[in-house]
């Protein structure tokens, strides 16, 4: 939802980075350094350590969001760089909340990750979905912010950033919080059923 708002913000961050430090340097190549210290988030949960888990976290999401600047501003934009980047960051987004059912996994954690990664099933199917009628038909989304095409919801990238640090913050609510996101993640999906409804007819 905030995703529009925030980029040219995050842009303006990171962009003296970007032209200083990795002219040279692949945007994929970042994408798949960036996984490292997502996975590594989710082993410092299992491991009950916290403050590592959510440096990892926070460095992974510096240098997903670095991938996307290289790549504008270097003009090595691509269709694969976009799937790639997508994909991996499904990768962590199912890794971190998996963990923290492993470190702690009381029947609230298992029945609440259960509901969450449903809700995430539901919502990619229903922008994966939509994604693919959309380029059938060369239908574009206005202010699309990914390489595919995916009309804006309540959770987005910002609001995912907000939610899995809050796990770091507050673990002890941590199967709150999962069933929380997993509800406004049906939400989100739901909102692209309608848009859908109103623009596919």
């Amino acid at each position: 939802m905030k995703d529009a708002v925030l980029r040219e913000q995050k842009d303006r961050v990171l962009e003296p980075l970007a032209r200083s430090f990795f002219r040279s340097v692949s945007p994929n190549l970042i994408s798949f350094v960036a996984l490292v210290p997502g996975l590594l988030s989710a082993a410092a949960i299992v491991q009950g350590e916290l403050g590592w888990g959510i440096g990892f976290w926070l460095l992974n999401r510096v240098l997903d969001g670095l991938d996307g600047v290289v790549a504008r501003i270097h003009d090595k934009q691509s269709d694969f760089g976009g799937y790639l980047d997508l994909l991996l960051d499904y990768v962590v987004y199912l890794a971190i909340p998996i963990a923290f059912v492993i470190a702690t996994p009381t029947p609230a954690h298992l029945w609440t990750i259960i509901g969450l990664l449903a809700a995430y099933q539901i919502n990619s199917l229903s922008w994966t979905l939509l994604s693919s009628l959309l380029e059938k038909r060369q239908a574009g989304v206005v202010g699309r912010l990914t390489s595919v095409e995916m009309p804006a919801g309540l959770i987005e990238g910002a609001e995912t950033v907000v939610f899995y640090t809050l796990f770091f913050l507050l673990p002890a609510y941590v199967p709150w919080l999962f069933g929380v996101m997993a509800g406004l993640v049906v939400v989100t999906a739901c909102q692209r059923v309608w848009w859908a409804w109103h623009n596919l007819e």
